[in-house]
């Protein structure tokens, strides 16, 4: 290949075609000089030295350079380890701001910038043969005026989901697009979430991720994706179109698919670190351009790193090209790819100066003043593994959280915790102990019960303890127990009254969740009855242990979740977007919530904390609810009586007197499920069985 290469400009950094060629910009704030290497279909490589630096950016321009150019490049300076410098120019690094990666990493000593028996000596092998490429792309796509739903939070109904997992095994879809962003656009799958309800989906990580060296001598792979390297790349092995440059239409095409379907897409992103792991990994990318700007060197000895991730390292997001970078990924996803928001993993990673979580940094303060993604849900995993990293409840106003007290709270309560009453009740009314701060509202609070990381719903009330031998780490990773669930011997059974036990368990649970304030998170698949087989941690899983099994799907549990979604779209009481104040000096028809004891009587105090009790009523009002236009609307919607049992045996239940006399129906009862006479008169007074949820309805404006 013979090429040109002339000064070019330095921003924006990466290969940008123009039409006639491409220009290629890379940060290297210590690197010396920069080397761009292309490669032909033979695999043959040409470098070239980027002839021009602007502010650390080293830059140049190639004429007749066209998408589908595979590229890499190689950084010259300092092999000084001590002082946290690491370049080698024997290894081939992959463009941090790449928008496609083609090929996998063949795992060999070559990928390694160290030498493998002295660690502080350079390693001289070229990786190139062991290293995938970057791609020059076209951004050009016909988004046929591609409207985002911009559904309101707190009406959202968040769906979490991996790519390959929901259509990997659907043979309802043809075979090469199973497991793909195609898969996932595909009418079936589509039309599953349509019925469903749900308005969001949130994606398991889809930035370009690499495998672990040793999972893959352990004939496994880095399913969940938590281990990014592309921040710009959509992951190559999602896409079904064998032509690189079809991998980024192929993930706009979902996008669009989705929109017209009215469903959000959601990204995972995964900035806090990256795939190289700890200063013993792997020279992939960011360590051989600029080891000392990308990551958190520990200032007593620059060898070695601060890692708040558990994953060898964090990326220093202190340093302003590290923000650009991050900022520049997030508006390229929302104004080229168009999606819709991003759940940050380890936020408070992203948030810490040297070393405290500050909620004032920097980080925050570009993404509010934002244009771009100020727009968009911003949504926090509210934890890391460094001090004080447990933030649940500490973000900015506008974010939203995963909030983990919803998720300990209402397991402790289905699984008949004493003492758990208390906490449960804050949980189903939005948390506004941890969230009503002057700034924040219910929809702060992204409810969820399971997730990716641990059990299934069916798997939580089924297993015991965890069952994760075929993760290859002898059982001890993922949580050490799950609590008992008193519903039997663990795993699959014929035994007809323990299945029906698990069963209205994980009934109770959904409608819980899909009843609470605040905005409900479904892990996928929960709703077809999906287990991993009491795996809870299946992150190395890519088989059917992980992905959805549609052959054997929960049809009458399908139906029943979608009632509770249908349910809670059509009455705006529960998903208020102000806070419950709870019942009013005025009595019940005048507060917008009360609770009540099995008798009927009022919940004090001291009834919270009474240690067995683990029987409730909420009472809903839905006469005055402020509307999503104004706050100065009002809307009305009819009163609800949500009756909750923990108990293991059935519990009698008094209607509340102010309460008696009037017309109430029973809408849902989840011990039984769809199918009931669901227009009967409740009666005052009547029995609740054990582990399951009652829901009564009164319409505004009918009395006896």
């Amino acid at each position: 290949m013979t090429a040109s290469i002339w000064p070019g400009k330095p921003y924006p950094q990466g290969a940008t075609y123009d039409g006639s060629g491409t220009n290629f910009a890379l940060f290297t704030e210590h690197g010396q000089a920069v080397d761009l290497c292309l490669f032909d279909a033979d695999g043959q490589e040409t470098r070239l030295r980027l002839p021009q630096t602007s502010g650390f950016v080293h830059h140049g321009y190639v004429s007749e350079i066209s998408p589908g150019q595979r590229y890499g490049f190689r950084v010259h300076g300092d092999w000084k380890p001590s002082e946290g410098s690491l370049f080698n120019p024997a290894k081939l690094l992959l463009d941090p701001y790449g928008r496609v990666v083609y090929g996998d990493v063949t795992w060999s000593s070559a990928v390694f910038g160290h030498d493998q028996e002295d660690p502080g000596e350079i390693d001289a092998a070229d990786s190139a043969a062991s290293m995938p490429r970057s791609v020059v792309v076209d951004n050009a796509f016909d988004w046929e005026d591609d409207q985002p739903p911009r559904t309101p939070m707190f009406e959202s109904v968040i769906y979490e989901t991996h790519v390959k997992g929901i259509s990997a095994s659907l043979s309802d879809i043809p075979e090469d697009i199973r497991g793909t962003y195609a898969g996932l656009a595909s009418e079936r799958v589509v039309s599953h979430l349509v019925d469903l309800g749900v308005t969001a989906v949130e994606l398991m990580p889809v930035h370009h991720h690499v495998s672990e060296h040793d999972l893959i001598d352990k004939g496994l792979t880095n399913y969940w994706g938590y281990s990014t390297i592309g921040f710009f790349a959509p992951h190559a092995a999602y896409a079904a179109a064998a032509d690189p440059c079809d991998q980024v239409r192929e993930f706009k095409s979902m996008v669009r698919t989705l929109h017209k379907a009215g469903i959000e897409v959601i990204l995972d992103v995964v900035y806090n670190h990256s795939a190289e792991s700890g200063p013993l990994g792997p020279m992939l990318s960011f360590r051989g351009i600029d080891n000392a700007t990308y990551y958190r060197l520990d200032p007593e000895d620059a060898s070695s790193y601060i890692d708040y991730t558990a994953c060898g390292n964090s990326m220093d997001v202190g340093h302003p090209q590290v923000l650009t970078l991050i900022m520049d990924s997030l508006r390229y996803w929302v104004e080229e790819m168009h999606v819709d928001g991003f759940r940050f993993d380890l936020a408070p990673a992203l948030a810490r100066d040297r070393q405290d979580v500050n909620m004032h940094s920097s980080f925050f303060d570009l993404i509010h003043q934002d244009p771009v993604i100020g727009r968009v849900k911003l949504i926090a995993e509210p934890w890391d593994v460094g001090p004080d990293g447990y933030q649940v409840g500490g973000f900015p106003a506008r974010w939203s959280e995963w909030n983990g007290k919803y998720r300990d709270s209402v397991r402790d309560f289905w699984q008949g915790k004493d003492s758990s009453l208390a906490d449960f009740g804050s949980r189903f009314v939005g948390s506004a102990d941890l969230y009503r701060n002057g700034t924040r509202r219910p929809q702060s609070s992204i409810n969820f019960v399971t997730a990716h990381d641990g059990f299934t719903m069916r798997d939580l009330v089924t297993y015991n303890e965890k069952h994760n031998d075929a993760n290859g780490e002898g059982n001890r990773d993922g949580d050490n127990h799950n609590r008992s669930w008193n519903s039997g011997a663990e795993g699959d059974t014929d035994d007809h009254a323990i299945n029906a036990t698990r069963g209205k368990r994980v009934r109770a649970i959904l409608t819980t969740l899909l009843l609470s304030q605040g905005v409900p998170m479904l892990l996928g698949g929960d709703e077809i009855g999906r287990t991993q087989r009491g795996n809870n941690n299946a992150y190395c899983q890519d088989n059917d242990v992980a992905w959805y099994d549609w052959e054997h799907l929960d049809e009458d549990l399908l139906a029943f979740t979608t009632e509770l979604i249908r349910i809670r779209r059509e009455h705006p009481v529960f998903r208020r977007r102000t806070w419950l104040d709870g019942r009013s000096a005025d009595g019940i028809e005048h507060g917008d919530a009360a609770w009540f004891n099995t008798d009927g009587t009022p919940m004090k105090p001291e009834d919270w904390d009474r240690g067995y009790a683990k029987s409730v009523a909420a009472y809903l009002n839905g006469r005055s609810i402020p509307s999503s236009d104004s706050m100065g609307v009002q809307l009305v919607d009819d009163n609800f009586l949500v009756l909750f049992n923990a108990h293991s045996d059935s519990v009698h239940f008094t209607m509340p007197a102010d309460l008696v006399g009037l017309r109430w129906e029973i809408v849902l009862y989840s011990a039984t499920g769809l199918g009931v006479d669901l227009s009967i008169d409740a009666p005052e007074t009547g029995e609740l069985e054990g582990w399951s949820v009652a829901l009564l309805r009164q319409r505004n404006g009918e009395g006896t």
